[in-house]
């Protein structure tokens, strides 16, 4: 039996668009991916999302966003904490990617958010992924 997860399926959609120097990539809604979609935003990850309202279902629409000559602002994303093997941060101890160079994605009591905001707030939480 195979789970599927679907933040994990956002991320390689993400990722293949990437890859593939695609302008946007369209996935299927949730809040969680909306919260995500947010904070890749917010971080300058992405270019701009939209929610596209469907009959049956909503879907997120990504626009990407690369640099002079074609260049990938996103080098790599990574699921951390899986529905297998779920890996939780405390406050003082929440990754750091490449340095500081990339963000974490929490799942914290009060939202989703940054490693930094966590750390900020004060609060630890789920790991969700690693965007650098």
């Amino acid at each position: 039996m195979t789970v599927t997860d679907p933040i994990a399926d956002m991320l390689t959609r993400i990722r293949n668009a990437n890859q593939g120097l695609k302008e946007s990539v369209e996935l299927p809604a949730s809040k969680m991916k909306l919260e995500i979609a947010r904070l890749l935003k917010e971080e300058g990850y992405i270019e701009d999302y939209a929610l596209v309202r469907g009959e049956s279902f909503d879907n997120i629409v990504l626009d990407l966003k690369y640099g002079e000559n074609k260049q990938r602002v996103i080098s790599g994303l990574k699921r951390i904490s899986k529905p297998g093997r779920r890996v939780y941060a405390r406050k003082d101890a929440i990754p750091r990617v490449l340095g500081g160079l990339g963000i974490s994605i929490l799942s914290t009591s009060k939202g989703i958010m940054t490693g930094r905001q966590a750390e900020r707030v004060g609060v630890g939480g789920e790991v969700i992924c690693f965007v650098w």
